[in-house]
């Protein structure tokens, strides 16, 4: 039987670890690249710490399976056995500009469901995390169960590029729903933006394309506490390809999805 509660006290002990070497870069000349497009960064400081990960696993765990962002795990064509699905910085164009406002995500599923996930702010030194049947935490902290929210009393994470031209979405599908909430903010990271769901600060947190890495800690989390996550057209969401993401409080995912998402067109 897998032993749940050691795996998590692994990942803790090496994301903090993980968290200190980052830190330690600050005052280091980052050597940066670029990925699909020019604002599709990675540096060495992503490379050296999704590394660090598969070794510390791969010694302790070495049937365990990783997928990482920057492709220095394994090959994961199902989520059969124990995955670790790891974003090693979450959030790295703000790594770069601020050095802040970006984390480390890691999400551990077993045959496709979600057992561990971790968010750590590396900055402000915030741990998010939960281990599935046994609530959900901000560092010590145990955080409440998400409860129901309206529209007009939310503020929604989303980024300013789904409500004017793009490619993915008709831009005036989202525009009513920024104009009926409270508040919109865009923090750059979905690790931070899920964990800001899971502790209150935000209700919702709507994006058109993101990868498993950017959500399998979060998705964890957020479920944990009764909110709920899926795609834009309400379905699952599929941790082996990219997504559109809505992540909510409860009553808000619903409201949202029948009064602005019902005849969605992307």
């Amino acid at each position: 039987m897998t032993n749940w509660f050691e795996i998590d006290n692994y990942a803790k002990k090496w994301i903090k670890e993980a968290g200190q070497k980052i830190k330690q870069s600050f005052s280091k000349t980052l050597i940066i690249q670029t990925k699909s497009n020019a604002n599709d960064l990675v540096t060495d400081i992503d490379k050296k710490t999704e590394q660090f990960f598969i070794e510390k696993i791969k010694e302790i765990y070495p049937d365990h399976k990783i997928l990482g962002e920057e492709g220095f795990g394994d090959d994961v064509t199902d989520l059969t056995g124990v995955v670790w699905i790891i974003d090693p910085i979450d959030g790295t164009m703000n790594f770069i500009h601020q050095q802040r406002n970006f984390a480390i995500s890691i999400g551990i599923y077993e045959e496709g469901v979600g057992k561990i996930g971790l968010i750590y702010d590396v900055v402000h030194d915030e741990l998010y995390h939960a281990v599935k049947g046994n609530g959900a935490f901000f560092n010590d902290l145990p955080l409440p169960q998400l409860t129901e929210v309206n529209v007009s009393e939310a503020i929604i994470g989303m980024n300013a590029t789904w409500v004017s031209e793009n490619k993915h979405i008709d831009r005036t599908l989202l525009a009513p729903l920024v104009r009926n909430a409270r508040g919109t903010r865009s923090y750059g990271s979905a690790a931070i933006e899920m964990a800001y769901i899971a502790s209150g600060r935000i209700d919702a947190y709507i994006t058109l394309r993101l990868a498993p890495w950017d959500i399998a800690g979060g998705i964890i989390l957020i479920e944990e506490l009764g909110g709920i996550a899926t795609n834009l057209k309400g379905e699952p969401l599929n941790l082996l390809e990219k997504n559109s993401v809505f992540v909510s409080r409860p009553g808000l995912h619903q409201e949202v999805m029948k009064e602005y998402l019902k005849d969605g067109k992307w």
